[in-house]
């Protein structure tokens, strides 16, 4: 990560967990004892997403589009070893680990602390989970870690490509249900809000200063006043998102912990194995840190939608999507920091 001149980024990103944290803590007080402002949020939302949080991803997410030379995405589709490793650790690999991993934990280890019946419910939500790989915060994570913004759009495209074809037989044959009702309405806003409207804000906003200001004034002054922009709008978005879930949170704080469990051991599994046959496949590094956390992360608000549509929203399995929610901004900016400290592993 780049340092302005005042210092700005740098503050953030060296404190970014701390940060992190205080915004997690704040959005569940809020939820808990300031409601009226999680209720009013809730009137903005439109198919599962909730337009506020929709508006500050976008934020986050524009300032790596504008990064982009658009005529590099072509140059990405050339080099598909990153993509075969993404979508080989994404869809032939995550899933059957996530029900392998957490089945052993929620209905073995914890026995004891978690009835069947829940146990199973934890289970659906964590198949959930690790049935939908990450789009939208991908472009954050690769930001962190000085990824390929091209080759970042290409691996997340690809990606969402299969997630429309693969998810819903993945879920059907894990959970051995018939009757998975996928929320295509969810899935292709996100796609739209997420990729689609930042992508072309960046395309357009790039081609228009360019033209007007010359590339000169784009790198070294255009770009340089979106320094803090990602960060702020992850932090706010914490807020937000946990404003959602404070009182889910504060209600079942043991089996809080105990789905955590899984879920984080999980992360670190296929993130190890995505990084690791980068680094087997001689992979820049800019290329490799992104695709590993494609893997790691998860497409919660797909998965959370899914869960309340199938079991409803009380359900262990709505539980489960929520402490995904939880448990993956701390974990990313932890392998972020792994990635950006292990750089020169790679070429």
């Amino acid at each position: 990560m780049s340092e302005n001149n005042n210092g700005g980024l740098d503050f953030f990103s060296r404190y970014l967990t701390v940060w992190v944290a205080i915004c997690i803590i704040v959005g569940v007080l809020i939820g808990q004892f300031i409601s009226v402002i999680p209720e009013f949020l809730s009137n903005f939302e439109y198919a599962n997403v909730s337009v506020p949080v929709a508006i500050l991803i976008w934020l986050m997410i524009y300032p790596m589009m504008l990064k982009i030379d658009f005529s590099s995405i072509v140059e990405a589709t050339k080099k598909p070893k990153g993509l075969i490793i993404t979508s080989t650790t994404n869809w032939l690999i995550k899933p059957f680990t996530m029900y392998l991993i957490a089945a052993f934990f929620l209905k073995i280890v914890f026995q004891q602390l978690i009835p069947a019946n829940l146990a199973s419910d934890y289970l659906a939500g964590a198949v959930l989970l690790g049935a939908a790989p990450c789009t939208a915060m991908v472009f954050v994570w690769s930001h962190l870690t000085d990824g390929d913004p091209a080759y970042t759009l290409v691996q997340v495209a690809v990606n969402d490509l299969i997630l429309l074809v693969a998810f819903t037989p993945i879920v059907a044959f894990l959970l051995g249900v018939s009757d998975v009702v996928v929320p295509y309405d969810t899935l292709f806003l996100s796609v739209v809000l997420f990729v689609v409207i930042p992508l072309l804000a960046g395309y357009l906003s790039r081609k228009y200063i360019i033209k007007n200001k010359g590339l000169d004034y784009f790198e070294d002054v255009f770009l340089k006043k979106f320094d803090n922009v990602t960060i702020i709008g992850l932090l706010l978005t914490l807020i937000i998102i946990f404003s959602f879930q404070g009182e889910v949170i504060i209600n079942n704080p043991l089996h809080i912990l105990l789905i955590a469990v899984p879920l984080i051991i999980q992360t670190f599994f296929i993130f190890t194995i995505a990084y690791g046959l980068a680094k087997a496949w001689k992979l820049p590094h800019n290329i490799a840190a992104p695709g590993a956390m494609i893997g790691a992360s998860n497409f919660f608000e797909l998965a959370v939608a899914v869960a309340i549509s199938l079991f409803g929203l009380q359900s262990g399995a709505a539980l489960a999507t929520v402490v995904g929610v939880l448990v993956e901004v701390p974990l990313m900016l932890t392998l972020v920091k792994i990635a950006n400290k292990t750089e020169h592993w790679f070429e």
